[in-house]
């Protein structure tokens, strides 16, 4: 298939540098200027679950992303690989087994601003790449020993952290730091951060925080919060579960010292996918930095010598460890090839102002039902708009379902809605909050 050129920065920017308007007209007019509309034609968009759509308003990339076409062909290819050549398909074919995570390596690098190849592998998934990591850069010693984490991080991320705290015989209160939000506030300001750090300097080993808070949909500030741990001499490490494809990332320029990622959501890549680690270039020569091995860790030549002492690829792929998976592998690349096709910059762009005209509809139409706990400020969040209601929130999502939508709630209090730029459009934000309107005022679901 010929690949279309991907569209023009600069054009994509004019395109979509301008202000919302809070009404239909405004939705059709950006879904027929859109330069990156073309590509919802890429995915398979669910029918809405009481079967009334075709396709539902699917908000819920945040949390599981839509099929990609190509994925589907490119797990069918695989599966016609094993099926005519069994085990050589490790070295014949299009995608060569022996090498099946490189080209993943190659498209992701962008997605994350990774420098070097070398600095990213493909591997495992999400938790235990967390694990192999907080092995390698949580070193604790008598003075140095303290974790730093946001108090309302992912839970996955706490027992990462409370585990390695555990095996090594720390006791929480006295090794774990949690960053909260002030009294009445929803999301943690970055000078509080920053205000931990110091506070605690020398004796933090490692500072471990989301790139964007799941909940909340708050993006940290990855440079500001590096730079600053970086004067005390501690590891900075991100989990970027809801960071990668939703917002451009920096990781080298950043000099971040660590980050792991997983790829089924903005990624798009299925349930369980595999996953990914970056490892900055300065530390590929740090004999000091233990870890544990594979033999996927090695180079190629190597790999298949068989012997027992390892000889580690420099850099972040020497923390591999098992041969990767081949479908999800294949259908993660099948998914970057779009977001490389599309541009991250491109789809940014396109992201900043559909989440804009979704906050602007909901404060035009909804602001005597619905709170924004998301912060408004547009640097300072990805494609997430997290919902708070003064009704009963397990009645309005029951309702907006049968309707057509498909978002999710988290810990029965917030709702989540993800207008995501590769297959959302502006007539679907239209018609979701025109559903959401409705529902709340039949009356018919309860005050809180």
């Amino acid at each position: 298939m010929a690949l279309l050129l991907k569209p023009d920065p600069q054009t994509v920017k004019e395109i979509f540098d301008v202000s919302v308007e809070p009404n239909e007209q405004f939705a059709l007019k950006m879904d027929k200027l859109d330069p990156l509309k073309r590509f919802r034609s890429e995915f398979e968009i669910p029918a809405s679950m009481d079967g009334n759509r075709l396709q539902s308003i699917y908000l819920c990339g945040n949390s599981l992303g839509c099929l990609p076409k190509r994925a589907a062909q490119f797990v069918s290819d695989e599966l016609q690989q094993w099926k005519q050549y069994g085990v050589e398909a490790h070295f014949r074919g299009k995608r060569p087994w022996a090498t099946i995570d490189e080209a993943c390596v190659t498209l992701i690098k962008p997605l994350i601003g990774a420098k070097h190849e070398s600095e990213v592998a493909i591997m495992n998934s999400l938790s235990v790449n967390n694990n192999l990591l907080f092995i390698s850069f949580y070193r604790p010693t008598k003075t140095r020993y303290k974790i730093l984490i946001e108090g309302m991080a992912f839970c996955s991320d706490h027992h990462t952290v409370r585990s390695h705290l555990h095996l090594h015989d720390i006791a929480e209160s006295k090794g774990l730091i949690e960053v909260h939000p002030r009294r009445d506030e929803h999301c943690i300001r970055t000078q509080d951060i920053v205000d931990a750090i110091e506070a605690h300097g020398n004796s933090i080993a490692v500072v471990w925080l989301g790139a964007v808070q799941y909940y909340t949909g708050q993006l940290f500030d990855i440079a500001r919060i590096t730079a600053v741990a970086h004067r005390y001499n501690i590891y900075v490490g991100f989990d970027l579960a809801h960071g990668v494809g939703n917002v451009p990332l920096s990781l080298h320029a950043c000099h971040v010292d660590f980050a792991s990622w997983c790829s089924y959501k903005y990624l798009n890549s299925g349930p369980g996918a595999i996953s990914g680690v970056f490892v900055h270039q300065r530390h590929h020569q740090n004999t000091a930095l233990k870890r544990l091995c594979g033999w996927w860790g090695q180079s190629l030549e190597d790999r298949f010598q068989m012997r027992h002492v390892q000889t580690p690829k420099l850099g972040a792929q020497a923390w591999q460890i098992s041969n990767p998976p081949v479908l999800p592998t294949v259908c993660l690349q099948a998914s970057l090839e779009i977001f490389n096709e599309a541009g991250i910059e491109n789809l940014r762009y396109k992201s900043v102002l559909l989440t804009a005209y979704l906050e602007c509809l909901l404060k035009e139409y909804l602001s005597e039902y619905v709170e924004i706990i998301t912060p408004l400020e547009r640097e300072q969040r990805g494609c997430q708009l997290s919902l708070v209601f003064n009704r009963n929130i397990a009645e309005v999502h029951k309702q907006i379902t049968r309707q057509g939508v498909i978002c999710d709630l988290r810990k029965g209090t917030v709702m989540r809605v993800a207008p995501t730029p590769l297959y959302n459009t502006f007539t679907e934000v239209w018609q979701f909050v025109q559903i959401l309107k409705t529902c709340l005022e039949r009356g018919n679901t309860s005050k809180l």
